[in-house]
């Protein structure tokens, strides 16, 4: 059994799935129950090991086996972290239940460890580039232990700035259209003691521009070879504002979402969504009948606009380091 909280009630309400078959897992996944591309990969692993115990009580053969792992892994086809996970534990199908379990487990610990080592690199550049005792930081959608097995990444780097008491105010966008910044990432902050304003998505870029904030940090759920980095909806617009502004814009992400199969972010796929997902607001209707919505869940930020990319294999430069080979130093 794989335990999740269900991020779609929160903050109104905590409230766990016990996810016992492949169906409900995939649902999990493609209704966000699960997200965060850190999380999506414990997911897939775990999701191997689960898919191998309905396997044994229903008696499928290898090849419905197969399937069914294929389903989790493409499940959401943006976020490389799911796949990857699936890919860290499928090889050793043969050996076992107990192996595959344990490799699992061992991604969802390594995921912490690599956030909090990344959280480190990130906030060590921020506090050697942004010359101000408090830093304050913009942020998008949700980066924190929600989306991933414990700490968070660009959310790490936030709470690591506050730990080290170096922390202005937060602004937190509420990300359209599931506002995953308003629910998750504001009760994140909210639990750990951390002075915030949520904000429209559509004021970013003038809270950057009027010299609000020092730093926007953001997470990802790709990373191309060349330092494009897909990522919510929306953050290419904050990445555009601090360029203008002069500020850095940091990417922070585990190793494993460097996708080096993937040479440019024109040939990420990006998901796009049930259009009721724009059209409607609690399930209302808010556009007159007959109008279609358009609902990418990510965007693609090119490397040129972006200061940094941190892993926990350190940072890379993306902005101003022309290298072919620079996010592959910092790739898993």
């Amino acid at each position: 059994m794989i335990r999740l909280i269900d991020q779609t009630l929160l903050p109104a309400t905590e409230q766990h799935i016990d996810v016992t078959t492949v169906d409900v897992l995939v649902e999990s996944i493609e209704r966000l129950v699960i997200r965060g591309a850190p999380a999506l990969g414990a997911a897939g692993a775990l999701g191997v090991a689960l898919t191998m115990i309905q396997g044994a009580d229903e008696g499928w053969d290898a090849a419905r086996l197969e399937s069914e792992i294929d389903r989790i892994r493409d499940a959401r086809p943006t976020a490389v972290n799911l796949a990857w996970g699936v890919n860290q534990v499928r090889a050793s199908v043969p050996s076992g239940i107990a192996t595959v379990l344990e490799l699992a487990r061992k991604v969802v610990a390594d995921d912490e460890a690599a956030n909090r080592q990344l959280s480190q690199h990130g906030a060590d550049w921020i506090l050697a580039h942004v010359e101000k005792d408090k830093v304050r930081v913009v942020t998008h959608c949700n980066t924190g232990a929600l989306a991933t097995s414990a700490w968070g990444t660009a959310y790490g780097i936030i709470h690591e700035l506050h730990q080290r008491g170096r922390l202005g105010l937060v602004y937190a966008d509420e990300t359209r259209p599931l506002l995953q910044g308003a629910r998750l990432t504001s009760w994140e902050l909210l639990n750990d003691g951390i002075e915030h304003v949520v904000q429209a998505d559509s004021a970013a870029a003038s809270t950057i521009l009027r010299g609000l904030v020092d730093v926007a940090i953001l997470g990802a759920d790709r990373i191309a070879a060349n330092g494009d980095t897909a990522n919510k909806v929306g953050s290419v617009g904050l990445a555009l504002a601090c360029q203008r502004a002069g500020i850095p814009f940091v990417v922070a992400a585990p190793s494993s979402t460097i996708d080096l199969a993937i040479a440019r972010g024109e040939d990420i796929v990006i998901e796009e969504r049930d259009e009721d997902e724009v059209l409607c607001f609690a399930g209302v209707r808010t556009v007159p009948e007959g109008v279609r919505g358009f609902n990418p869940a990510f965007d693609v930020t090119p490397h040129d606009l972006i200061s940094i990319v941190v892993t926990e294999r350190g940072v890379a430069e993306t902005a101003t380091d022309t290298r072919p080979d620079v996010i592959a130093t910092i790739a898993g």
